[in-house]
């Protein structure tokens, strides 16, 4: 059984904070050295070193470290074969396996940029993906064929499409024309010029709001991602990490598999997170870390005793958007040693660790490093729904526990590439989030789009997202707050909160969809938010649910719940309604509804 958690404030712990911080600038110092190795040259570097150890693991399929690189290769000569230049893109839609590595790694090895496809996506979603990438190839797992017919109907360039597996009515097939390819490594007349400051990958942001963008990732990023988490974890060889992450994904495709390759140890690739079958995998594959994301943890911890739940030999899970009100429930029962929690995004320019376990905070940047990742937290106005200006037109810096929204220095040296913005395929999507003249005449800031606020002892907190923030009461309310004292009261699995519109009146109206426990009472829940929350902030309407839509990265999904509104004729759901004059929450019917709409109704 692990030891029990150590107080964050400890000495021990800002010990082991400092020593992880250390531990990254070693394993990334000489990235900017070797302008030409990439992380396939890292690869076959690996293969040389460790041979037949095991590298990517699942059910279906196992590479050790020389398998790997060989596989790799062959990718790459099948790029070659295709005629494909350095820059031209090929579509990946597969699956969690070792194979899905292999294919980016072989095709960046020789410039080509790989697309990360949603697996989850159809219709015109995955038509747009598929558009915005423009790639020239799209490699499709076998099962995956059946959502593509429609979605190639009226693109301008489809791309050739080439299946892995048998599709029985598609051809032809990669697997087969890779197994025919030369595994020996490439020589220098086949292999072109790539360098870190070139494009390894498109990977596409989540879509919660609108239709995802594909942002450019380099191979320096790639490369700082492997080696930094390698650092900030402490992997090793003898560590085996659990990754049931989604791999088009920047976590769960690069940062989990890369930092644990890197440092010699190996990966377990589970297809999908399940949460019956979560401890099992990691006691059965003997995990000794795991990576998370989202609610991922809050599932965990609602569902029901699991035997094996404590039987396991973890030293470390590392993620983000692991919520204050699940930290310290979640590592007390599952005996969780240490908890690695990090701000970062796919085309973000600086990110935050929580190496000293701080519950609730999302890291924070040392002194020592302030120079290296610039970043500052502006004052938000909902209203604009852009940082707010003074006369001159410049930003404000928030003072300290200020909420406002998160930004990072943009490097004007175009030598530096960890600073730079890579930006997205769409150059108009890409300046609208560069503010420009912030503090200064001239500079640059990326706008991470997440409000913030910044405690005494430099320790960050996400507080939520631009657009989820609404305004009610002449009072701006924090969606993710409300959410967390929801789920703080015993019955409620989970909570999404967001702000909905009624005619003849200012901001919008808190409203909450929630999934629950049998026997739950609002009555209960009212008294709760009362003592937690000021009255501006606590949900007009309640709609119980029997399940909340998320993104396959557990990132609720609002559009459509917000699009009902409290609309009863719209849903099934029990819907509840703050009535004021009752103090307790009724239900809402037709005819409730219509007297809210009329404004008949006091609210």
């Amino acid at each position: 059984m692990n030891s029990h958690v150590t107080d964050p404030e400890t000495r021990p712990a800002a010990e082991s904070a400092s020593k992880a911080w250390m531990r990254a600038l070693e394993m990334t110092a000489k990235i900017d050295r070797s302008p030409s190795r990439t992380l396939a040259v890292v690869i076959d570097e690996l293969a040389e070193q460790f041979g037949d150890a095991p590298a990517l693991l699942s059910d279906e399929e196992t590479f050790s470290y020389r398998q790997l690189a060989q596989r790799a290769r062959r990718y790459a000569r099948w790029a070659l074969e295709q005629g494909l230049k350095p820059g031209e893109v090929v579509a990946l839609i597969m699956p969690n396996r070792p194979e899905y590595m292999a294919i980016w790694l072989g095709l960046g090895s020789v410039g080509v940029v790989t697309a990360l496809v949603n697996t989850h996506l159809t219709g015109a979603a995955l038509r747009h993906a598929i558009a915005v990438a423009r790639p020239r190839r799209l490699i499709v797992a076998a099962g995956m064929t059946g959502a593509l017919a429609d979605a190639m109907n009226g693109l301008d360039e489809p791309p050739t499409i080439w299946v892995h597996g048998d599709a029985e009515t598609l051809d032809p097939r990669i697997d087969l024309a890779v197994d025919r390819l030369s595994g020996d490594p490439l020589s220098a007349d086949e292999r072109p010029s790539v360098t870190l400051s070139d494009r390894a990958l498109l990977i596409y942001t989540s879509g919660t709001t609108g239709l995802p963008k594909a942002a450019h990732v380099s191979h320096h990023r790639v490369m700082m991602w492997s080696h930094w988490f390698a650092g900030m974890t402490g992997a090793g060889r003898d560590d085996r990490l659990y990754n049931c992450l989604p791999m088009y994904h920047s976590v769960g495709g690069v940062v989990a598999t890369g930092s644990l390759l890197v440092a010699g140890g190996s990966v377990v690739l589970a297809d999908r997170f399940s949460t019956s079958r979560f401890w099992g995998d990691i006691v059965r594959w003997n995990c000794t870390t795991v990576q998370y994301i989202g609610e991922l943890c809050r599932y965990l911890l609602n569902a029901p005793p699991d035997p094996e739940e404590t039987a396991h030999r973890l030293r470390l899970v590392c993620g983000n958007g692991l919520r204050g009100d699940v930290w310290m429930g979640f590592q007390e029962r599952f005996h969780i040693p240490r908890i690695l929690e990090f701000y970062a995004a796919t085309e973000g320019n600086f990110s935050l660790y929580n190496a000293e376990g701080r519950p609730g905070a999302i890291g924070r940047i040392p002194p020592f490093l302030a120079h290296r990742f610039p970043a500052a937290i502006v004052r938000f106005d909902p209203a604009a729904g852009a940082p707010a200006r003074t006369e001159a037109g410049h930003c404000i810096a928030c003072a300290r526990d200020e909420v406002g929204e998160a930004i990072g220095k943009i490097s004007a040296d175009p030598q530096n590439l960890a600073a730079r913005f890579e930006g997205y395929t769409n150059p108009s999507d890409s300046e609208k989030k560069v503010l420009r003249d912030v503090f200064v005449p001239g500079d640059a800031w990326l706008r991470t789009g997440d409000l913030m606020r910044m405690d005494a002892k430099g320790f960050y907190y996400f507080v939520d997202r631009v657009g989820d923030t609404f305004r009610w009461k002449g009072e701006n309310v924090a969606t993710t707050e409300v959410a967390e004292a929801i789920c703080a009261y015993p019955g409620v699995q989970a909570a999404n909160v967001y702000g909905v519109a009624i005619p003849n009146t200012d901001g919008r109206a808190g409203m909450a969809a929630l999934m629950v426990e049998e026997g739950f009472e609002p009555e209960g829940l009212r008294v709760h938010l009362a003592e937690r929350l000021p009255s501006y902030a606590r949900p007009l309407f309640l709609r119980i649910v029997d399940d909340l839509a998320a993104t396959e990265t557990f990132k609720q999904k609002k559009q459509e719940l917000v699009a009902e509104g409290f609309d009863p004729g719209k849903m099934t759901d029990p819907l509840f309604l703050y009535d004021r004059e009752a103090d307790a929450y009724v239900p809402v019917d037709p005819a409730l509804f219509e007297a809210i709409m009329a404004g008949q109704k006091r609210l």
